[in-house]
């Protein structure tokens, strides 16, 4: 006997999609501006704009893919076959915004102990001019996208990376200041080295983060014992088993859970008092409860509710 109401796909009104628009502009404003960081950099010698242009790469690509996996992810639901979309290309994107930069951070900083030794010349003009306009731009991206990273992981993985941008632009303009107007153009491998070692165990958070959620770990923020404590004090529930709590996407947590009732008419009022510990006290909006009979003893013939 069942109860209740079920899901086809997973509703697409998910954490990233409300950031949709903002991701467009930021993406706009890092692509154009990644061209003039990239030949400003090349043309003053200085490893800080590189860096600072390398970093604003995997903005653009962090950015991009970011926004494909938004727009996969809402197309995904239209097909009755992914009966949970594609909200996992979000997870994946931040991952692979995690590797990105992970990979630039590591290259700046090899880049920069080989100039320790073998400095360069550097146009120091070209460069500040350069590292400031770079610093405004990525402080209106990162205005932009401010409001998103608490929400979702893909746009916490393109904050990041923005923000790491914004400390490049802040290291190359110090850089640029310093050899202007003191000719000590070692600062410039010097910080580059100092923000790589910056970046790199924010990359390793990002990542641990998405592994997390591809290997269907419960969230962080949910206590397993305290969901499984909270179901058995139900009122007619005897047993609480096969209880698994994961997260989907960001913002979107998932649980099924098995009830054994101690009277065959407790069924409902089981599964509306699972439905308030789940959705009211643990926040988790996506679940379903099969309750057992007392003298079941497989899974058949259970009341059932979803929502």
């Amino acid at each position: 006997m069942g109860t209740g109401h079920g899901h086809g796909a997973v509703e697409p009104g998910h954490a990233s999609a409300r950031h949709r628009r903002s991701l467009v502009v930021a993406l706009a404003l890092l692509g154009v501006f990644f061209l003039v960081e990239l030949v400003g950099g090349w043309v003053a010698g200085s490893l800080a704009l590189l860096s600072d242009a390398g970093h604003m790469f995997t903005d653009v690509l962090g950015l991009a893919m970011a926004l494909a996996a938004i727009q996969a992810a809402m197309a995904g639901t239209a097909n009755r076959q992914r009966t949970y979309g594609l909200y996992r290309l979000e997870i994946l994107a931040a991952l692979a915004n995690a590797v990105l930069l992970a990979g630039v951070a590591t290259w700046v900083i090899v880049e920069a102990v080989r100039r320790l030794s073998a400095p360069v010349e550097i146009q120091s003009g070209l460069m500040l001019t350069v590292a400031v306009v770079g610093l405004v731009v990525n402080l209106v991206v990162l205005r932009i996208l401010r409001d998103g990273g608490p929400e979702s992981m893909n746009m916490e993985g393109a904050r990041l990376e923005v923000f790491a941008d914004t400390l490049g632009s802040v290291a190359a303009v110090v850089a640029g200041l310093v050899v202007r107007f003191t000719g000590f153009t070692l600062i410039d491998p010097i910080l580059g080295i100092a923000l790589g070692l910056w970046v790199l165990p924010r990359t390793w958070g990002l990542a641990r983060k998405a592994i997390r959620v591809l290997v269907q770990s419960a969230p962080p923020h949910l206590d397993v014992d305290a969901v499984n404590r909270d179901l058995a004090a139900i009122d007619g529930v005897v047993d609480v088993h096969d209880l698994h709590v994961w997260t989907l996407t960001s913002g979107m947590d998932v649980a099924s859970v098995h009830l054994t009732t101690a009277h065959d008419e407790a069924g409902h009022d089981v599964l509306d008092a699972a439905k308030h510990v789940l959705r009211d006290t643990h926040h988790i909006g996506h679940a379903t409860v099969q309750v057992d009979p007392p003298a079941h003893g497989a899974c058949d013939d259970c009341d059932a509710i979803t929502f």
